[in-house]
């Protein structure tokens, strides 16, 4: 099973997973900007965008999908960005195929193991019923009983789509995410290193990465720069693009 793309520019492949419950498409702004000088993949991970379905959801399985699409796509030297659950995915499958990563971009995510916290999300995601629901705003508003901020329930109403005329449908498989959610939390593996160029980004309002995690980071990525964004949360790269698009180009260049 081949994971769905869009590929943009030409150059060196430039690689993008987006995060948990988000699509490739959340990256198209960014994409196109950095398709001005690399052949950008913005990449759907399974149970998710346009890729296919699986009950299975671990980091292994996600690492292993990318290996399939960077063979599929005769990718042997790639700039590999991921944010969050995408930048775990995008840790383990540097330290799994060194070989094939020049550098790696890890935003907003610590190799460190988070507790669930996206019980209330999922629980509002299942509870839309898609043979009553007729539009966006009703979906929304059944969302705003389970997840109170406006631009989360934006974010996630971007899986939605019609399936047909008058028939709304979800891409994201919530079966499988919701019985595996304790999986996106996951720890990097203890002995995982990936000795080449690595930048993470954090935003400055996000307490994913705290300064308590700066030392695990460089036990695995020894060549670690961390970099903070400002007026920027977990959605770093939408909240700040400019200074987001300056970092990652300085780094890649």
């Amino acid at each position: 099973m081949l994971l769905h793309s869009n590929i943009l520019g030409e150059g060196k492949p430039f690689i993008i997973l987006h995060g948990f419950l988000g699509m490739s498409d959340n990256w198209k702004t960014l994409g196109n900007q950095f398709a001005e000088d690399f052949q950008v993949h913005l990449v759907d991970q399974r149970n998710h965008g346009r890729s296919f379905h699986d009950n299975a959801f671990y980091y292994e399985a996600l690492a292993e999908d990318l290996k399939h699409y960077f063979d599929y796509h005769n990718i042997k030297d790639a700039i590999l960005l991921g944010h969050s659950m995408g930048g775990k995915t995008a840790m383990l499958f540097s330290t799994l195929y060194p070989e094939l990563v020049s550098k790696l971009i890890v935003a907003d995510i610590s190799p460190r193991f988070y507790p669930i916290h996206h019980d209330a999300i999922l629980e509002g995601l299942n509870s839309l019923d898609f043979s009553t629901l007729k539009s966006r705003g009703q979906a929304d508003k059944q969302l705003a009983n389970y997840v109170s901020d406006l631009g989360t329930r934006q974010f996630l109403l971007k899986n939605l789509y019609w399936v047909e005329k008058g028939q709304l449908g979800i891409r994201l498989n919530l079966q499988a995410l919701t019985d595996n959610v304790s999986e996106v939390g996951e720890a990097l593996p203890l002995h995982a290193k990936f000795e080449e160029d690595t930048l993470f980004l954090r935003g400055d309002k996000s307490e994913y990465i705290g300064n308590q995690d700066e030392a695990l980071i460089i036990n695995h990525f020894p060549k670690a720069n961390i970099i903070t964004i400002s007026n920027a949360g977990h959605w770093l790269h939408a909240e700040n693009p400019k200074e987001f698009y300056d970092a990652v180009t300085n780094f890649v260049n």
